[in-house]
């Protein structure tokens, strides 16, 4: 049976990989990875028991973007896995909102995308997680995501690098810690890429859903002006 609430389990690390849909890659005008390309979420930014999405304010961002996600949870600590032998390493899938600020991700940040990916409440987690026997094949799963609504990303979960070729290259050389998140990939149809863009706002719903794992719904919300609420 899924683990109701999995996010009370301690995150040691959440790992995103970006542009990992054709789709997506192409709607940022941007070449195929030749390697996964890695950036990270600090535990903080996972969210729990529907906690909203927090829009910055004091340290500002008026940009802020959805990507909605099939996330995988480890299971078993592991190191240099081979792809072929990943599947045993996986506690589970769940979905994801990988939240970006996208000012501070592309503009502000020096280049590097950890400031504008990692706010508190930027990585929304759930609603449950499904085994690997309830998930038999990661990459023939529909991921949809509605704004307020309204659908906005609709994508089979074809990756450019599979769930067993991440784990395998995210190990390499590396420990991963029972709990570690990982983060796939989101299809295009990104706020940013619309024609005016869409960025998130206050009073705002976004869900992703995935018919065999559920639907995770997040409320926007403005962060308090005042540093010490």
């Amino acid at each position: 049976m899924p683990t109701p609430d999995f996010t009370t389990v301690p995150i040691p690390a959440i790992y995103g990989i970006g542009l990992n849909y054709l789709s997506h890659a192409r709607e940022v005008n941007k070449p195929t990875p030749e390697h996964p390309l890695v950036f990270m979420k600090p535990p903080a930014a996972a969210t729990r028991h529907g906690e909203p999405i927090v829009l910055p304010r004091y340290l500002r961002s008026d940009k802020v973007d959805y990507e909605g996600e099939l996330a995988v949870v480890i299971g078993s600590r592991c190191k240099n896995v081979k792809a072929s032998e990943a599947a045993s390493y996986i506690a589970g899938y769940t979905l994801a909102i990988d939240v970006s600020a996208r000012d501070w991700q592309f503009d502000l940040g020096g280049g590097q995308f950890c400031r504008g990916k990692g706010f508190d409440s930027f990585c929304p987690l759930g609603p449950v997680l499904r085994t690997p026997d309830e998930i038999p094949d990661p990459q023939n799963l529909e991921i949809r995501t509605f704004l307020n609504g309204e659908l906005v990303q609709r994508s089979k979960t074809e990756m450019i690098f599979p769930v067993m070729e991440l784990i395998a290259f995210l190990s390499g050389s590396t420990t991963l810690e029972v709990g570690t998140v990982i983060l796939t990939g989101t299809p295009s149809g990104v706020g940013h890429q619309q024609c005016p863009p869409r960025y998130l706002k206050a009073g705002d719903r976004i869900e992703v859903e995935i018919p065999e794992i559920g639907r995770l719904s997040r409320d926007v919300v403005e962060e308090s002006h005042d540093p010490s609420a």
